[in-house]
């Protein structure tokens, strides 16, 4: 029986009309075998955690430049958990300043990127925190 896909739900959050990054992170993933999903630009966190629930997805990745990844990500999160997407691994790319890493991490976010990460680094960690759940 063939191996289950890993899926993956690429957004962009707010206001952040920048999406050179998550452009580039989606095509890697795919090209890596994951089935990906990019929402586009502008989306808010309830479309991102109802499109999560209807994709029926490992792994929400979350492009933020606009520097609102305090407000945005913890709503991410709590929409997740209200939909009963506990086993969803959440992944933040963009400016991210390192005071707000460890607050991110204890809120629930599995992996954060910043400019100069390799796609094959995110490969890793997504494939590592899917395996990980299903265990």
């Amino acid at each position: 029986m063939a191996e289950k896909k890993i899926r993956v739900l690429v957004a962009k959050p707010g206001l952040d009309g920048h999406d050179r990054g998550a452009k580039v992170v989606a095509r890697a993933l795919r090209d890596a075998g994951m089935e990906v999903i990019y929402t586009g630009l502008r989306q808010t966190p309830e479309m991102i955690a109802e499109a999560a629930l209807q994709e029926d997805v490992d792994v929400v990745g979350l492009s933020i430049l606009s520097g609102a990844h305090m407000a945005l990500a913890p709503k991410v999160i709590e929409l997740l958990k209200l939909n009963g997407q506990d086993h969803v691994r959440v992944f933040i790319g963009g400016i991210i300043p390192d005071e707000d890493i460890v607050t991110l991490k204890e809120m629930g976010v599995t992996g954060i990127y910043g400019p100069g990460t390799t796609t094959e680094e995110i490969i890793r960690d997504i494939r590592k925190a899917v395996t990980e759940k299903s265990k």
